[in-house]
C-alpha cells in the first residue's frame, strides 16, 4: 500500500524541521559561493549523525539503524526542499548499499560504522559521459591483486570522498572495487555543476588495489545498487517539484495585478492544479518503488524505471512552470525559485533521464 508507516511519517516530519533550521537555502548558497570547499557542510553533516540519516542503510549489527529505502527517500525528499548538500546520497545510499549488499565481511566490517559515524565519505565511481551504465575502466590482474586504468565522470562528492568504489570491467564482467582516494595513480578533478553542487572527475593510471578490493556480484548486482539510488533520487526530485510549488503558491496568493491577486486569475489557477496533480503522481510512482525495492519485488527494476521517468518529467515541467509563473523575477539568481529549476534538472539526467527510463520501460514490457 502507497501509505506511510506512523514512523516513517515521524522520520519525514523531524526531517523537514531539521533541514529547515539546519540547511536552508540561505545555507546552500554560501556554500555554493565557497568554490574551493568540500562542497558541503561538515556541521550538517554532523547534525545527520546525530540523527541517524548517514546510517539509515547500514545494518543495525554495523551501527546504523537500517530504516530501509522508503526512509531514505523521505530524508532525501526533505533535504532537496532545502536544497541541502550532503554526501547523503553518494555515501549513505549509494555506497552504503554496494558494501551491504556485495562487500565483503572485512570491507562490511571497515567501512559501513565509519559510515555510519559520519567518519567516511565514500563515493561511487560509474558515470564515463556515455550512455549510463557503460563501462570501458578496466581492472587487470596482477601479483597481489589489480591495477586500474581509465577515467570516471560526475562522481557525486568524489572531490571530497575517502574511498572509491569503482565500476570497472574485470576479468570480462563488471564488478566494483575500493580504493582509497589518495591511492597512486588516482587524481580528481573538482567540479560545479549549474545546481550548485560539487563532482569529481577521476583518471585512473594504473592505480593498485589488492585481491580483497572487489566487491561480490556484477553487472546485475551494480545495476540493484544504481536503482536505489534512482529510486532516492526520483524521491528528491518529488521534494524539488514540492518546494518549488508550495512558494509559487504563496506568490500567487501575494503578488497583485490590476488590482487583483494573481491567483484569482483562472488560468494560472489551472496551470497550478495540473502541475499538483503531476508532483503527486510523480510522488506516488516514487513511493511504489521504494517500496518495491525493500520487498525485493520481481517488478522492482520496472517501478524505478516508471518512477524515475516520471519524477523527472514531473519536477523539471513543475519547476519551469513556477519560475514562469514568477515573471522577470523568477529569472533573476538573488531569487530563490530558479536554483529549484537548476536542481530539477541536474537530478533529471542523474542515472539516466526521462527518455532513458521510458526506454527502459518499453524494453521490459517487450516493446
Amino acid at each position: 500500500m502507497l501509505l506511510l508507516s506512523e514512523e516513517q511519517k515521524l522520520l519525514m516530519e523531524s526531517a523537514r524541521g531539521a533541514v529547515t533550521a539546519r540547511a536552508p537555502v540561505a545555507e546552500f548558497r554560501r556554500l555554493r559561493a565557497d568554490s574551493r570547499g568540500e562542497g558541503f557542510s561538515r556541521a550538517f553533516w554532523r547534525s545527520c549523525v546525530e540523527l541517524g540519516w548517514t546510517g539509515v542503510l547500514v545494518p543495525v549489527e554495523y551501527g546504523g539503524i537500517d530504516f530501509g529505502v522508503v526512509g531514505a527517500g523521505l530524508v532525501a525528499r526533505e533535504m532537496a526542499r532545502g536544497l541541502a548538500l550532503s554526501p547523503f546520497l553518494s555515501t549513505s545510499v549509494l555506497s552504503a548499499s554496494a558494501l551491504a549488499r556485495a562487500g565483503s565481511a572485512a570491507q562490511k566490517a571497515d567501512w559501513l560504522p565509519r559510515i555510519a559515524r559520519g567518519e567516511a565519505v565514500v563515493a561511487l565511481a560509474l558515470d564515463e559521459g556515455a550512455r549510463p551504465g557503460a563501462i570501458a575502466a578496466k581492472a587487470t590482474r596482477t601479483a597481489s591483486g589489480f591495477r586500474l586504468d581509465g577515467v570516471k565522470h560526475l562522481v557525486l562528492d568524489g572531490q571530497a570522498a575517502d574511498a572509491m568504489l569503482i565500476a570497472v570491467e574485470c576479468e570480462g564482467q563488471a564488478a566494483l572495487l575500493l580504493a582509497k582516494a589518495d591511492a597512486t595513480g588516482l587524481s580528481r578533478d573538482a567540479r560545479t555543476l549549474v545546481d550548485g553542487r560539487r563532482v569529481a572527475s577521476l583518471r585512473l593510471d594504473g592505480v593498485s588495489v589488492d585481491a580483497d578490493a572487489r566487491l561480490a556480484g556484477g553487472a546485475a548486482t551494480i545495476e540493484d545498487i544504481v536503482d536505489i539510488g534512482r529510486a532516492v533520487v526520483s524521491a528528491a526530485l518529488c521534494g524539488v517539484a514540492e518546494e518549488a510549488f508550495s512558494r509559487t503558491v504563496r506568490y500567487l496568493k501575494e503578488r497583485r495585478q490590476f488590482d487583483r491577486r494573481i491567483g484569482s486569475f483562472q488560468a494560472l489557477q489551472h496551470r497550478a492544479a495540473r502541475m499538483h496533480i503531476e508532483i503527486e503522481n510523480a510522488w506516488s510512482a516514487s513511493l511504489k518503488a521504494m517500496e518495491s525495492i525493500e520487498a525485493r519485488s520481481n517488478s522492482a527494476a520496472l517501478d524505478v524505471a516508471i518512477a524515475k521517468a516520471k519524477a523527472s518529467e514531473a519536477a523539471c515541467a513543475a519547476t519551469a512552470e513556477c519560475l514562469q509563473m514568477h515573471g522577470g523575477i523568477g529569472m533573476t539568481d538573488e531569487f530563490d525559485i530558479g536554483l529549484f529549476l537548476k536542481r530539477a534538472r541536474v537530478d533529471s539526467v542523474l542515472f539516466g533521464d526521462a527518455a532513458f527510463h521510458a526506454n527502459r520501460v518499453a524494453t521490459m514490457l517487450g516493446y
